[in-house]
């Protein structure tokens, strides 16, 4: 009879501790990122791990892109408040203040005095915000600083909120209170880059204005 090799049979491989890894990692769109650390904020103004190269990307290869995509890059007083300039806003300075709260009364001098500034003390800034949380709770990337393309908002927050509105006499009963509105901005979502860009909701500080309860 012919010679006939038997059939080579090789083992399974033993997989102990070389066995490959196949591990999903979970992307939790609800977690604070990095920029984020240590803040209340619920938006990040800088952030270092801004992924330029993946907007960029997106930016490319959305044929809508141009139709989702809008902006008024230089936003000042000068445009959104009224008899108020732009080089008035940025000299208000609040360092004096203290909020009404510091003396033997808690109305203190700093609460009548001071110069030029609004009733109810608060940082502005015209920022373009890097991440956001939207209104769901989630974080996400704004697009911006990319290929020129921007998203600015003007951003206004107490100094001092709760705080008796300053200049008003204590009989009044006044209080700061923060307000804000809702912002539609073109998004990406960390958690899912496939679903490429897309418009989100975001609530920011738009205003600290002056109450007067009943």
């Amino acid at each position: 009879a012919p010679y006939r090799p038997a059939p080579a049979y090789h083992p399974a491989p033993a997989y102990g501790h070389h066995a490959p890894k196949y591990e999903h990692e979970y992307c939790d769109p609800t977690a604070a990122p990095a920029c984020n650390a240590n803040s209340t904020l619920t938006y990040c103004l800088e952030d270092d791990e801004y992924p330029t190269y993946e907007i960029k990307g997106a930016i490319t290869a959305d044929r809508l892109f141009a139709k989702k995509y809008a902006d008024v890059a230089d936003q000042s007083a000068d445009d959104l408040v009224d008899l108020v300039t732009k080089a008035q806003e940025e000299a208000f300075d609040y360092s004096y203040y203290t909020g009404a709260s510091t003396g033997d009364s808690p109305y203190d001098v700093t609460h009548w005095a001071g110069p030029e500034g609004y009733i109810c003390p608060s940082d502005v800034v015209y920022a373009t915000p890097k991440r956001a949380q939207n209104v769901e709770g989630k974080w996400r990337i704004i697009v911006n600083d990319v290929h020129y393309y921007s998203q600015t908002a003007r951003l206004e927050t107490c100094l001092f909120p709760e705080a008796a509105c300053r200049a008003l006499a204590p009989c009044y009963q006044s209080h700061c209170t923060q307000k804000s509105v809702y912002h539609r901005l073109l998004s990406f979502d960390p958690c899912d880059p496939y679903k490429g860009l897309f418009i989100d909701i975001y609530k920011l500080p738009s205003a600290c204005s002056c109450h007067i309860p009943a």
